[in-house]
């Protein structure tokens, strides 16, 4: 895949284009209007706009690589099935944090290859971190024009005590209060959007639960860069790795863990 190392800088410049756009709105309240989708899931103009700038720029950078993103017209999975390589992307990762006005909500861009994240940049527009990891050649996080720093999450066992595990700011059900118990004296840290994927990265936590819907472009971009920080993100039904581009777009329950041993 040595064409990634080609896209690289213009991918992350897209997600920066995107945050900009997104924080204009984020701070005139004027354009802070919130609709809703067939699905009840709310929509802002940030959304969208965010989409535009991001499928405009991956189109002029790879226009024969096809865009699966949560604001487009959804594909039949008749045509998805036969991509080889597809862009996976949320505009805003985080729209009820962005409603909210806590800053926590990224921009979402991912690579795959038959069914699988190869690369993936997320960007977090309000504290302008810049997150990105590669197959086989690690992940990263650079803040503003600051030099970028390699992401090592630091080794755990599920035994060990007082680990601490990341719930949803706005989902934590029962299933999850199951599994948190079963820790030992366990510490619970809340965050929204792909963030809870970045803070096991960063060893700022140790597992993320995530027994409740999520969606295909929610989890790709971050899924990468925290497997290449040493984690993984475990289907809890076959036990394999998460993968992607399948039929039904809904991603089934998980867990995230950072460099468990």
């Amino acid at each position: 895949m040595f064409f990634l190392d080609h896209l690289t800088e213009s991918v992350k410049q897209i997600a920066v284009d995107a945050g900009a756009v997104i924080m204009d709105v984020y701070k005139d309240e004027a354009s802070f209007k919130v609709t809703k989708k067939k699905d009840d899931s709310p929509l802002t103009i940030a959304d969208e706009r965010a989409n535009t700038v991001i499928c405009a720029g991956l189109k002029r950078l790879t226009p024969n690589i096809p865009i699966i993103s949560e604001e487009n017209k959804e594909i039949a999975y008749k045509k998805r099935k036969r991509f080889i390589f597809a862009w996976l992307v949320d505009p805003v990762d985080g729209t009820k944090e962005f409603i909210k006005r806590n800053g926590e909500f990224t921009v979402n861009i991912a690579l795959l290859y038959r069914g699988k994240t190869i690369f993936g940049v997320v960007y977090v527009p309000v504290t302008k971190e810049l997150f990105w990891g590669m197959k086989g050649k690690g992940a990263f996080v650079a803040v503003g024009k600051r030099k970028p720093k390699q992401l090592k999450a630091p080794k755990f066992t599920m035994q060990d005590q007082g680990l601490s595990v990341v719930c949803s700011r706005s989902h934590l059900n029962e299933e999850t209060a199951t599994f948190i118990k079963q820790l030992k004296r366990p510490k619970k840290v809340s965050k929204g959007s792909s963030l809870k994927f970045l803070i096991l990265a960063q060893g700022g936590a140790h597992v993320y639960p995530r027994l409740a819907p999520t969606m295909e472009w929610d989890t790709g971009a971050a899924q990468i860069v925290l497997e290449e920080a040493g984690g993984k993100v475990i289907n809890v039904e076959t036990e394999e790795p998460l993968g992607y581009n399948k039929e039904n777009l809904r991603n089934p329950h998980f867990v995230a863990y950072g460099n468990v041993q």
